[in-house]
């Protein structure tokens, strides 16, 4: 049997998915992948005749209850016929379950859940990774159009725009807790955008990618950060590894929910690397962790993530040893004069590429003062 790889590429209304699927298609395909793609369902739904912005209750209800059934129908027969394939396979999902819970309440999803028998939880764990492509309406609005869907909600205006950022954001919140959700900001070149959606899917598939320094800053508060960021509580502890690779757990924290996650990194030459990530249970993070490295500390930071113009940042505030030290990350986005700094944030300084504020000498560091 070939090994299966599902992943889900989602986002706000025009963020370049459909280019993207083009690229994953090809780039992929030329790999020697068996690539399927699964249509978005929502569409498929809405020119058939379902109305999402019903009044109606019930036809509402019905309708997302039929859009979630679907949408697992789909991927469970893709994935039943791509293990009769003999060679690997990549499914991607344009689109996935958690989308459909951002367009309505909190109490009709769980509602919702519950009669199709499954949990936001066990959606989640559905997919191997999940990339969102932020839409253009933030950060890139020369760039939106409603031309490309004609079941697009959102118009070219400003309150458009403005419902366009916020399904944005919806969306990211749905999908938060997922071990390898990764957010593709808006860029100045939308190649680049593109890029990454190629090497992050690369990196799920255990390809090896070369090493990429991310923009990341010393900062201070001087503002509010917005309401609407995510916020969670993480605790990073390494073990004892081998002598080439790095190997850490993470238990992360937010709204009550906590997600454990195992991840190796471990570098083949001076510029490229392979990173796994699994996601694990309490259980077996319990086990691991007696395994945690003596010479060095855990990490234990607070974070909080959210999108400014059009690029995704974590803020991260860190606890115990550390205390008082911050640090603003943006993911690729490699040059300086490229990062749209929020204006609630001072860099003091620009630690991109320092070793010295690796987490993992971070935590050798503390375990030493």
């Amino acid at each position: 049997m070939s090994n299966i790889t599902k992943i889900v590429l989602t986002g706000g209304p025009c963020a370049g998915k459909t280019t993207a699927l083009v690229r994953i298609i090809e780039h992929f395909s030329g790999l020697g992948f068996k690539v399927f793609t699964i249509p978005e369902v929502p569409t498929l739904f809405t020119q058939a005749g379902m109305d999402y912005l019903t009044h109606n209750k019930g036809f509402f209800y019905e309708g997302e209850k039929a859009t979630l059934e679907i949408q697992m129908a789909l991927e469970d027969k893709f994935n039943r016929m791509a293990q009769e394939c003999e060679q690997d396979c990549l499914i991607v999902c344009d689109r996935g379950t958690m989308d459909i819970s951002a367009y309505m309440a909190p109490e009709v999803w769980e509602q919702i859940t519950r009669s199709v028998s499954t949990s936001t939880p066990e959606l989640r764990q559905r997919y191997d990774a999940v990339l969102h492509l932020v839409s253009a309406a933030d950060g890139a609005e020369q760039f939106y159009t409603t031309s490309n869907n004609a079941s697009r909600n959102e118009d070219m205006t400003e309150e458009g725009l403005r419902i366009a950022r916020m399904l944005d954001k919806k969306v990211i919140k749905a999908w938060t807790g997922h071990p390898h959700l990764r957010v593709i900001n808006n860029n100045e070149d939308f190649e680049n955008k593109m890029h990454r959606v190629i090497k992050e899917i690369s990196a799920v598939l255990g390809l090896a990618q070369p090493i990429v320094q991310e923009r990341k800053y010393i900062v201070e508060l001087t503002g509010t950060v917005p309401e609407d960021s995510i916020a969670s509580e993480i605790l990073q502890t390494y073990l004892k590894g081998y002598p080439d690779a790095e190997e850490r757990l993470r238990k992360r924290c937010w709204d009550k929910k906590v997600v454990y996650v195992h991840t190796t990194r471990k570098r083949i030459s001076q510029t490229e690397e392979i990173v796994t990530e699994r996601q694990i249970n309490n259980n077996l993070y319990e086990m691991m962790i007696a395994l945690a490295d003596p010479e060095r500390v855990s990490i234990h930071k607070q974070r909080k993530s959210f999108i400014w113009k059009g690029q995704y940042f974590e803020l991260d505030t860190y606890l115990d040893q550390l205390q008082g030290l911050m640090i603003l990350e943006t993911k690729g986005i490699t040059d300086h004069k490229s990062v749209k700094f929020p204006p609630f944030v001072r860099v003091i300084e620009d630690i991109t590429g320092s070793t010295r504020y690796y987490n993992y000498n971070l935590a050798k560091e503390a375990k030493n003062k």
